[in-house]
C-alpha cells in the first residue's frame, strides 16, 4: 500500500478538486494535453509550480530536477531525461513560453557553492550533475563584490540565466525564438516570503512581482 498521508490525500483530492473539476479531467482525457507553457523547475518539494502558478490541469508542462538545471545541446545517444521534455514539450505539444524557475534556499546550489565540491548525496550521478554549474559557481565565489551570505542567491540567479543560455543551444529552440514562436523567461521563487521574481533579460535585472496587479 502507499504511505498513509498519500492516501489522505488522494481521498480528499476525490471527495473535493476531483468533484469541482471532474468535466476538465474529462476533457483532458478525451482531448489530450494542450498547455501553451513549460516549466523547467527544481525537485524541491518547497517549490512546486503547479502551486505557486495556481494552475489547474493540463495548463503547465513542468519538467522538474534537481537545482532546475538546462543541460545544453548533446545529441551523444545518452540519456537525457530534461532534454527529452524539452524535445517533446517543442515539437510534440508546440509550446511558446518555456519558464526556467529557481527558487530561494536550493540544496544543489548550495553543493555547487562548496569549495570541497561535496555533492548532495553519495552516489554515481548528482555529482556529475551539478558540475553543469561549475563554470558560474566559479565566477560567484571569485567575485569581490558579493558577500558570502549573498553568494547563494546570487548562484541561484546565474544559474537560471546560464540555463536560459543552454537551452539556447538548442537548434529547434534557436529557431523557435527567432520567428517569434517561442519566448524564453527567467523566474525565482523566494519561499520564506512566497515572493516571485522575474529575470528581465536585457538589463539582467531580477524583478519582484507586485499582487494582485502584476497580472
Amino acid at each position: 500500500m502507499l504511505p498513509q498521508r498519500l492516501m489522505k490525500g488522494y481521498a480528499a483530492f476525490r471527495a473535493g478538486r476531483w468533484l469541482t473539476e471532474t468535466e476538465r479531467y474529462r476533457h483532458l482525457a478525451e482531448a489530450g494535453q494542450t498547455p501553451e507553457v513549460m516549466i523547467v523547475a527544481c525537485c524541491d518539494s518547497r517549490a512546486a509550480p503547479e502551486l505557486i502558478f495556481d494552475a489547474p490541469p493540463g495548463e503547465l508542462f513542468v519538467a522538474r530536477n534537481v537545482a532546475n538545471l538546462v543541460p545544453p545541446y548533446a545529441p551523444d545517444g545518452e540519456y537525457h531525461g530534461t532534454s527529452a521534455a524539452l524535445e517533446f514539450a517543442l515539437m510534440g505539444l508546440r509550446v511558446r513560453h518555456i519558464v526556467v524557475m529557481g527558487h530561494g534556499r536550493c540544496g544543489g546550489i548550495a553543493a555547487a557553492l562548496a569549495k570541497d565540491s561535496t555533492p548532495l548525496s553519495p552516489g554515481d550521478f548528482i555529482g556529475k550533475w551539478i558540475s553543469l554549474l561549475e563554470e558560474p559557481a566559479a565566477a560567484c565565489r571569485c567575485d569581490p563584490t558579493i558577500a558570502p551570505e549573498d553568494q547563494p542567491t546570487r548562484l541561484e540567479h546565474l544559474a537560471i540565466a546560464h540555463s536560459l543560455a543552454n537551452l539556447r543551444t538548442f537548434p529547434c529552440v534557436e529557431t523557435l525564438e527567432a520567428s517569434g514562436r517561442l519566448t524564453l523567461h527567467g523566474a525565482w521563487f523566494d519561499i520564506a516570503l512566497g515572493e516571485l521574481h522575474v529575470l528581465d533579460e536585457p538589463s539582467g535585472e531580477w524583478i519582484r512581482l507586485d499582487t494582485p496587479t502584476a497580472a
